[in-house]
């Protein structure tokens, strides 16, 4: 894994960048690609990397990488797994294309020129690169299908700015550091921002398995090159899925397993990481290493249950127990990693769980993507649940049903009865995309507004966050309302939220994480499942738990989905009250210029009280403020920057 930086001077081609700017945006992501580091510079465009040497541990592998007469030069992050399949299938040796090295970044160069950008969509693996191409004068920015790599840029005094992380971005001192006012309205229903959008004004990032192409005078369009399908083969099988499953989760790992570098699992314990343990079991010739976290907190720890994988798979384990503490040892720096206010409780512990893994190996395989291939989430069931319900007159679900269930005691444990049946009932007169959000929202909109401060609330109006969902269900080609949620939650929650948490904690620590789960192969061949066999009943990830009989223990083929998170609800209470305390005080809220003191400190009183949770809340907002200090000057600077233009092209393809 890599960290790519670079410049493309727009106002012509004998204008070159400033050598020392380059020099320091590449320097920032010294923790990506501590290995070495080169940047290339030559008329408007200078490109930098940094390298973790993963495969070809030599000085061939060097970046930025050439073609054989310099006309096409690439900085790149990435994996791709079918490299040498490229290579051979184009038959790139016999057209007279020179190889120096055994790298994927090479036979990239030379795939460029015979196929063009066209070559994306046949590209297997995680990856962000810039490619210059001289002859055409245009730089190509690229970034894999479920966003696994990250990209971002950003256009100041006729210069485009790019890099991996923003934080590059921002060692130009004149890249404005405003507070993106509708990023943070999205932020605080989510806890992690969706979209291109950022943080910062003005500072955007390349969605998932999306080209952006810049001419050096000035010409910017941005295409989209694969869409998910969901052709369900309705004559299918059970059995012919759970066949093909097996057998395509297996060449997935059998293909993330190519190094030069030793490879362990990030094993929590759960369907997904478990399955990638087992299987990589019978791959390797030897003891596969496996490095878990947990908690105190009986309800949040899954340690137990990946002991078990653990010993059945005959692994050398290695555990972290994340505790109040560690977590105050990691606040606020731990943003200086993602640069965006971000709040997934799973974060921290990855990275401690990431630390432990990087002192015995350099890649590990984690199961992200598992729940949106094969429809693990409690919100796949509700959607199923839901439609029965409905038929419910609405009186008694709301006059006698809801009553009751709002009667229950606040609970702190993960996904107790309590948290369930209040998001279920709550979702029932929602559409299916909004009642799908319904599960994940952190605050309403109205919510949001009465935490706004006066001076907001005067002078923005924002976007209603449902529109990601909402826009995403009505854009899907999928034949069915699970498929239908399955790309939102594909094309959404995994690249905003769990892959940021997945580069960057790995990143902190100089670690590849591959994400097996997300193969080509394996979900291609999974939009084609029908949906009843998918889920079938109540049951969810019916095809990945049949697939994995007799390869896993029993216990962990039925035991249901838990998930990372902290249990920051009841630490907010106690043991992390006086963060609370420190950067929610009305002090700093209304410094900040952005809240009202006296609404914050109703939602603190409220939780303290155990009246509502409103842990996630708080630990977004303690985020936000975190962040804020970190990375904004002037928070009551409020003016909105001037929007990038560009041609937006419909998608996928590009012919």
């Amino acid at each position: 894994m890599c960290g790519i930086a670079g410049i493309l001077n727009l106002a012509g081609q004998d204008q070159s960048p400033e050598r020392s700017l380059v020099e320091r945006m590449t320097g920032a992501l010294t923790h990506r690609g501590p290995d070495d580091t080169d940047i290339w510079i030559s008329g408007p465009v200078g490109l930098g990397h940094q390298r973790l040497s993963i495969i070809d541990l030599s000085s061939l592998g060097r970046q930025p990488m050439t073609n054989e007469d310099s006309t096409v030069h690439i900085s790149y992050n990435g994996e791709i797994y079918n490299f040498r399949e490229l290579k051979e299938t184009h038959k790139l040796i016999e057209r007279g294309h020179k190889f120096r090295s055994r790298t994927d970044t090479e036979v990239l160069v030379h795939l460029y020129e015979e196929l063009g950008i066209g070559m994306l969509p046949e590209l297997d693996g995680m990856f962000a690169f810039a490619l210059w191409d001289s002859n055409k004068g245009t730089l190509h920015l690229a970034r894999d299908r479920f966003g696994i790599k990250p990209l971002f840029y950003t256009v100041q005094n006729d210069r485009l700015l790019f890099a991996s992380e923003i934080k590059a971005l921002l060692r130009d001192n004149s890249v404005p550091r405003r507070v993106n006012l509708q990023a943070m309205h999205d932020f605080l229903t989510f806890n992690y921002i969706p979209g291109d959008q950022t943080a910062f004004e003005g500072i955007y990032e390349l969605p998932p398995a999306h080209l952006l192409t810049i001419k050096s005078d000035g010409g910017m369009y941005i295409k989209r090159y694969w869409k998910p399908e969901y052709k369900v083969e309705g004559g299918m099988t059970e059995e012919t899925a759970v066949r093909n499953a097996r057998r395509l989760m297996e060449s997935a790992v059998r293909k993330q397993l190519v190094a030069d570098v030793p490879v362990g699992v990030l094993l929590s314990g759960g369907m997904d990481s478990s399955a990638l343990t087992a299987l990589m079991s019978r791959e390797e010739k030897g003891q596969v290493h496996t490095y878990s976290v947990g908690f105190e907190d009986e309800s949040f720890n899954e340690l137990p249950y990946a002991r078990i994988v653990a010993e059945a798979c005959d692994t050398v384990h290695k555990e972290v127990v994340v505790t109040p503490s560690l977590v105050r040892d990691l606040l606020p720096s731990y943003l200086s990693y993602i640069d965006e206010p971000y709040a997934d409780g799973s974060a921290i512990p990855t990275y401690y769980v990431c630390g432990l893994a990087v002192e015995d190996v350099k890649v590990v395989l984690s199961g992200e993507g598992g729940d949106e291939v094969f429809a693990g989430y409690e919100t796949h069931a509700a959607y199923k649940v839901s439609r029965l319900f409905r038929k419910i007159p609405g009186l008694v679900r709301n006059g006698m049903i809801k009553p009751l269930v709002n009667l229950l005691p606040v609970s702190n444990k993960k996904l107790s009865l309590e948290f369930k049946m209040k998001r279920f009932l709550g979702g029932q007169d929602l559409s299916v995309p909004e009642a799908h959000l319904w599960w994940r929202i952190v605050l309403t909109e109205l919510q949001k507004s009465e935490i706004y401060s006066d001076r907001v609330l005067n002078e923005f109006s924002p976007l209603p966050s449902a529109r990601f969902f909402q826009s995403r269900f009505d854009d899907s080609n999928a034949s069915g309302a699970l498929n239908k949620l399955l790309e939102i939650d594909s094309g959404i929650f995994l690249p905003d939220d769990l892959m940021i948490k997945n580069d960057r904690m790995s990143m902190a620590h100089s670690l590849e994480a591959r994400v097996p789960m997300t193969d080509n192969e394996l979900f291609g061949f999974m939009e084609t499942v029908p949906e009843h066999i998918k889920l079938k009943g109540m049951r969810k990830k019916n095809v990945m738990r049949e697939a994995l009989k007799g390869l896993l223990p029993d216990e962990i083929l039925i035991k249901k989905k838990v998930g990372l998170e902290m249990p920051y609800s009841k630490w907010l209470k106690h043991e992390l009250k006086d963060l609370l305390d420190e950067y929610l005080s009305s002090e700093r809220i209304s410094d900040s210029g952005l809240f009202d003191p006296d609404s914050i400190k109703n939602l603190i009183d409220q939780h303290l009280a155990n009246q509502v949770d409103h842990g996630r809340a708080l630990w977004g907002l303690l985020n936000f403020m975190m962040w804020l200090e970190l990375y904004i000057p002037d928070p009551g600077d409020l003016q909105a920057a001037s929007p990038l233009e560009m041609v937006r092209e419909g998608g996928p393809g590009l012919g």
